[in-house]
């Protein structure tokens, strides 16, 4: 594969240009914004989204589906979960059948509660897929610092092939057809994160901390299982590699707003001036309904949710959680 497309023009859609590039690819990016593309053809920068990385002067910016798409080899998906839909509806107009989409997005849909890989096939079904996911800040991988992740595809010569394509000395990725758990680790670790800042900005301790990311992996690999996937993808790096970084850093939006509710500030207040997406308020609500919808016992997914979109009051919620009745650990 020498020529990729990148659809999304956020932090993570432009590291990836980086990562594509560096790994000797002519990559094109599609971005929903004028000005992104005109600040990206003009001075080789994305300061609104990716602030302080320089791109090669070969990386183009269009906001044109079919630009973008002429001739490229693969297609990397790089827009919010929740409006992946509607960027493939798009897409499928201008891509050629058959040409592989690589979802870059972690969530479920609201409201269809379905996987990414689910909602794309819908839309596009002669497209081969494949999913990228880990543990992941955009930054470090744009500034080209060692990172490793998940590249899975149901066909394991596709997933050998991309791997091969944007492998470099500092992005490893490496490869599973383990679609499913690729993408569970991604979308319930991000409503983990903002747990795990409640619990820091309620100034919960670091024992509360802990247990909650273990706890919370075994939440996710119920879920996991419960539709298909494998426990050792998300004993991995799109799981509890995933984990581990985004619950232990501020740098994560999600842990962020955690750290701002947990201080005692509103949702909206929050959010308020956020141009980048803490996709875990949508997949909060997403996963606790996936969990309610199979009879799944997901706690803090539940608890997050109830926080985030139920009104429910933080120190309750908790003691509520502590109340539980005591069981076997497994």
């Amino acid at each position: 594969m020498n020529r990729i497309a990148i659809i999304g023009a956020g932090a993570w859609g432009t590291a990836l240009a980086v990562v594509a590039h560096r790994a000797g690819c002519a990559v094109i990016i599609r971005a929903h914004e004028p000005e992104v593309v005109a600040t990206i053809s003009a001075s080789q920068e994305n300061p609104l989204f990716l602030p302080g990385i320089r791109l090669d002067p070969a990386i183009r910016a269009t906001t044109e589906f079919g630009l973008a798409l002429d001739g490229a080899d693969a297609v990397l998906l790089a827009v919010p979960a929740q409006h992946l839909g509607e960027v493939v509806q798009h897409l499928a107009r201008a891509a050629p059948a058959g040409r592989p989409l690589v979802i870059c997005a972690k969530g479920i849909e609201c409201g269809s509660l379905r996987l990414m890989s689910e909602v794309v096939a819908s839309l596009a079904p002669a497209a081969p897929l494949a999913v990228l996911s880990g543990p992941t800040f955009a930054v470090e991988v744009a500034q080209g610092l060692p990172t490793a992740v998940t590249l899975a595809a149901r066909d394991r010569n596709l997933a050998a092939q991309l791997v091969a394509t944007l492998a470099t000395p500092s992005f490893r990725p490496y490869a599973s057809t383990d679609l499913v758990g690729a993408q569970i680790g991604g979308a319930v670790k991000n409503v983990l994160a903002i747990a795990c800042g409640i619990v820091e900005g309620r100034g919960l301790g670091a024992n509360a901390r802990a247990a909650l990311m273990t706890r919370g992996l075994a939440e996710m690999v119920r879920l996991g299982e419960a539709l298909g996937g494998r426990r050792e993808t998300l004993m991995g790096l799109s799981g509890l590699g995933d984990l581990a970084l985004t619950c232990n850093s501020d740098k994560s939006r999600n842990m962020t707003l955690g750290i701002a509710l947990g201080r005692g500030l509103s949702l909206d207040a929050a959010l308020a001036g956020k141009r980048s997406i803490a996709e875990g308020v949508a997949s909060a609500e997403a996963v606790s309904g996936l969990a309610a919808k199979r009879g799944i016992d997901m706690p803090i997914a539940g608890a997050v949710d109830a926080i985030l979109h139920h009104d429910a009051e933080i120190d309750a919620t908790v003691r509520h959680l502590l109340d539980r009745p005591l069981k076997s650990e497994i």
